[in-house]
């Protein structure tokens, strides 16, 4: 893993629904923790729509959802979870996100945040890919720059007593434009059992195989036996 520009260890990942982390980093989440980092998650929305089950409601699913996300985060060691509860399968990219994900930037104040594309690929077979995570991965660099710099923006994160804060280093997780690769070898089981954790969205033996399936494959690109990839933006 490349060195941060930053003496800190305060980190957070913000993404559009539970799961979407552990999918996406959770053994870089893994390794933060277990040198000390203080991590967060931001969950954009409710998660209210990701069940084929016509016997759970999506007020039910809400429930399940963030429990599950909350014992995933205490499997990788996280010291909080934000649960913004925007609509899923609406997300937008709008100023009300922007604030609301500033508003959690300024107050846990991350050296580094973690966030989804907020461009669609059109590379790969048989995902399309879900345009929450585009409008959650717009709205969150937005916020980074330059809401969460900016004290003249959204005033009333000022009258919150929220003071305006720099992010350090933003990494989009892209393995198409990757140029941070994180080895997560020592933390691949950690990384299993978090996703495990989502007993709604994924069967257990499918979290062992997708997730150390994808990670073999772009840790062979770089010598690793699991890894991680993301595009590496420095801010300062």
């Amino acid at each position: 893993m490349t060195e941060l520009e930053t003496q800190g260890k305060r980190g957070m990942v913000v993404v559009a629904h539970a799961d979407d982390a552990e999918w996406g980093c959770a053994g870089t989440v893994a390794k933060l923790c277990a040198e000390g980092w203080t991590m967060v998650y931001v969950l954009c929305t409710d998660g209210s729509k990701g069940i084929d089950d016509p016997a759970i409601s999506g007020a039910e699913l809400i429930r399940i959802r963030q429990q599950e996300q909350t014992n995933a985060g205490r499997v990788l060691g996280l010291n909080e979870v934000v649960f913004l509860g925007y609509e899923d399968a609406m997300l937008q990219p709008s100023l009300d996100l922007r604030r609301d994900i500033a508003r959690a930037i300024r107050r846990h104040r991350p050296d580094l945040l973690i966030c989804q594309n907020p461009v669609r690929g059109l590379v790969g077979r048989g995902y399309l890919g879900h345009p929450d995570h585009f409008a959650a991965g717009e709205a969150t660099l937005a916020a980074v720059y330059p809401t969460a710099r900016d004290r003249l923006t959204f005033p009333e994160l000022l009258a919150e007593g929220l003071e305006p804060h720099r992010v350090r280093e933003v990494w989009v997780m892209d393995r198409e434009n990757a140029d941070q690769y994180v080895d997560v070898t020592e933390h691949i089981e950690t990384a299993v059992n978090a996703l495990r954790a989502h007993a709604s969205q994924v069967d257990p033996a499918d979290a062992d195989k997708y997730l150390k399936g994808w990670r073999s494959e772009i840790g062979a690109e770089v010598g690793f036996q699991y890894a991680e990839a993301f595009k590496r933006f420095l801010l300062d």
